[in-house]
Formats: C-alpha cells, sequence, structure tokens
C-alpha cells in the first residue's frame, strides 16, 4: 500500500503518532542524571514516569466517551495544547514535586492522544488495509522512539532540564489539525444509557479481554525493565553517558518499525494469532538474556529481541481492537485499552523495584519472563482473525 504524500489527514495521523511517544522516549536517557541532580534515589526515578501515566488510568474512558458521542477533534485540540503547555513547563523548574505536578498535567493531555490516533486510523480504514496502516502507523511511532532518546540524549549533554522542551512541538501541531484534520465522527441518536450497556458487552466479551490481557503484559514489561531499568543498568553496571542510552533504545524502535513496517506482508502468509505468540517469545529471549552481558553495546542484542517483539504485538493488538465494535463505540473500546495501557505503564516501574531491591538488577529481567509466559498464553487463546472485524 502507497501512502501519497497529499494526504493531510494520514500525515496529521502520523504527527499524532510521533507525540504519543515524545512524552516518555525524550526523557528516558537522562533519567539516571536527572535523579542525581535533584537527589532522587534510583527507586524513585521511576515516578517522574509514572506521574505522567497515572492521570490516563481515570480520564482515557471519558475521552473515549467524549469522542464518540461529540467526534473526535474537540477532544484532540485541547489534549494537545495541554500536553505542550505542561511538558514544556517541566523544563522551567528543579523542584521534584513542582515537575511530578506537570507531568500529571501532561498526562491528562497525552491520555486522549495516545487512544485517538489507532482510533481514527479504525474510522478511515478496515480489514486488512487497517492492520497494514497501523503497521505503518506503529512504524512512524518506532520512528519517534528511536530518534526521540536520541535527541533527548544529545540535549542532555547539555542539560538534564533540556529535552523536557520538545513537547512545545504540539501546539503548532494543535493547529494544523484543528484546521485540515478530516474524519468521519459518529452518528449516533441512542441514549446515553443504551450506549454504555452495548459498549459494556463489548468490551466485556471474551476475545476483548484477551485482547486487552495482551496489552497489559506489552507495556507492563516496556515501562517496568525495558524503560526504566534499561537505563538503570546501562548506568550502574556500563556507567553509559546519555547519549549512548538514548542510541540503544534507538536500536530497539529501528527492529520495531522493521517488524511493524511488514505487518501487510505478513499477514499474507501468517495469522494474527502467530506473530502474536511470536512477539511473547522474542519478550521472553530478550529478558532472559538482558544480564547477560559483560560489555554495553552487547546490550544491543537483547534489546533487539525486544523491539522485534514491540513491532509484532501492538500493532496487531490495535488493529484487532478497532475491528470490534463500530465507529460509533470504537474510542471507548480504545479507551478501555488505553485504561489497560496506562495502568500497565504505571505500575510497571514500582512493580519491578521489588526484585530489584531483593535481587539487583539482574533480577528485575529474570522475573519479567513470567509476564511473557503469560503474554504467550493469551497469544493462543486470541479470537481467530475473521472474529474481529468491524
Amino acid at each position: 500500500m502507497n501512502f501519497p504524500l497529499k494526504d493531510k489527514n494520514l500525515l496529521l495521523i502520523f504527527g499524532i503518532t510521533l507525540f504519543v511517544v515524545m512524552g516518555v522516549s525524550s526523557i528516558l536517557p537522562v533519567l539516571p542524571s536527572a535523579g542525581r541532580s535533584l537527589n532522587i534515589p534510583a527507586e524513585k526515578i521511576g515516578l517522574i514516569l509514572t506521574s505522567f501515566t497515572l492521570p490516563g488510568i481515570f480520564l482515557t474512558p471519558f475521552a473515549g466517551i467524549i469522542a464518540d458521542r461529540y467526534g473526535r477533534k474537540p477532544v484532540l485540540i485541547p489534549a494537545l495544547i495541554i500536553f505542550g503547555l505542561a511538558g514544556f513547563s517541566c523544563s522551567l523548574t528543579t523542584n521534584f514535586k513542582t515537575i511530578l505536578f506537570l507531568r500529571v498535567l501532561q498526562g491528562i493531555g497525552v491520555a486522549p492522544i495516545s487512544l485517538l490516533y489507532g482510533t481514527i486510523v479504525g474510522d478511515l480504514y478496515s480489514g486488512k488495509k487497517r492492520l497494514e496502516v497501523m503497521g505503518y502507523s506503529a512504524t512512524v511511532l518506532s520512528l519517534g522512539t528511536a530518534i526521540f532518546p536520541f535527541i533527548g540524549g544529545l540535549l542532555g549533554e547539555i542539560g538534564w532540564q533540556y529535552p523536557f522542551m520538545l513537547p512545545i512541538l504540539a501546539l503548532p501541531l494543535a493547529a494544523l489539525c484543528a484546521i485540515y484534520l478530516d474524519i468521519p465522527n459518529p452518528k449516533s441518536n441512542e441514549t446515553v444509557a443504551s450506549y454504555l450497556k452495548k459498549t459494556a458487552l463489548i468490551v466485556s466479551s471474551k476475545e476483548a479481554l484477551i485482547l486487552f490481557g495482551m496489552t497489559l503484559c506489552t507495556f507492563t514489561i516496556l515501562y517496568g525493565p525495558i524503560i526504566t531499568y534499561v537505563p538503570i543498568l546501562s548506568d550502574t553496571v556500563f556507567h553509559a553517558s546519555p547519549s549512548r542510552i538514548g542510541f540503544l533504545f534507538g536500536i530497539s524502535s529501528l527492529f520495531t518499525g522493521a517488524a511493524a513496517s511488514q505487518l501487510g506482508r505478513l499477514r499474507k502468509t501468517v495469522s494474527v494469532r502467530t506473530m502474536l505468540c511470536f512477539a511473547a517469545i522474542f519478550f521472553c529471549a530478550a529478558m532472559v538474556t538482558m544480564p547477560i552481558p559483560h560489555t554495553f553495546w552487547l546490550l544491543a542484542i537483547p534489546i533487539s529481541f525486544f523491539g522485534m517483539g514491540q513491532g509484532l504485538s501492538f500493532p496487531n493488538l490495535a488493529a484487532k481492537l478497532t475491528g470490534i465494535a463500530t465507529i460509533e463505540k470504537r474510542a471507548a473500546v480504545m479507551a478501555v485499552n488505553g485504561t489497560v495501557l496506562r495502568i500497565a505503564q504505571t505500575i510497571g516501574p514500582p512493580l519491578f523495584s521489588i526484585p530489584l531491591l531483593l535481587g539487583g538488577i539482574s533480577a528485575v529481567f529474570y522475573t519479567a519472563i513470567s509476564i511473557g509466559v503469560a503474554m504467550f498464553v493469551l497469544a493462543l487463546n486470541c479470537p481467530s482473525d475473521d472474529q474481529t472485524e468491524n
């Protein structure tokens, strides 16, 4: 499938997609140096991430309901503005509590953004084309997670505050979306009670619960062992600089993008269920091998395993989820998935602080193998490819 550059909708969707990952990816390389500058112990560094992801647990469902009832843009534009202003403000203070407060505000902004980019793709495309577009969108997401740590690492060489300036770029994107984004809006005359009842039936179905479970596994591993503790491993064991840590995450993202960009081709010969099983296998391989390297750059091997798993996992899950509901209820379904995602992002860092304290950094990754195994079991029970299509 070829995407013309004149397709303004698609280009704006890709822009929105990039901001989904900016709030975390751009600051990853400076977490250790920020912790030292702010006199924050290693086990509390994850609060910078947790404060950002926590609001999504509570706000994402409401954002999905509003987007289904009143349209996507009335939710998207204010969210981009809040994200940009609150994120940039973090660079203007050195007070840890103030930073956490601003990160909460920024998290309020990103919660609707993270559910709407996939929802809009589901609104515009269907069938195998939807999976292909999700794959390309995931590739853009991966490019963001590759580029932002690199940019954040370079800016971090100047000072840990500088990567926090990047979210200001969300303001011009909000203006462009307000003017040029042209997407269908839900049209439904049913009552709120009827809408909620029918949506509840969808999200409580076996198919949805399995998909939600795999989302929980995917993002618990991502935000626990990978995003929070790979930088700590790199800093404490290998004394890696912020730019080197950023480059390492860039390697992971490149493998994610490579896998995601081929989903359309893979789907011609391999089922979604099979791809999700392989995603879980790659996650387990990454966790098994992460503590083994004795030199920093050998971490590229397990981080590449994880990148492959991520590329096979999230776009397939998103495509499946957008297919189990019509446009009138799609944002709500994606909102529930977004809430599950935010729960995983929020519990991941503190959850793995327990094995860190009890068994050291290696115990973090060995403990995470169990989550990869759980995801594999769920993938085996994933609904067949013709059961989720709307």
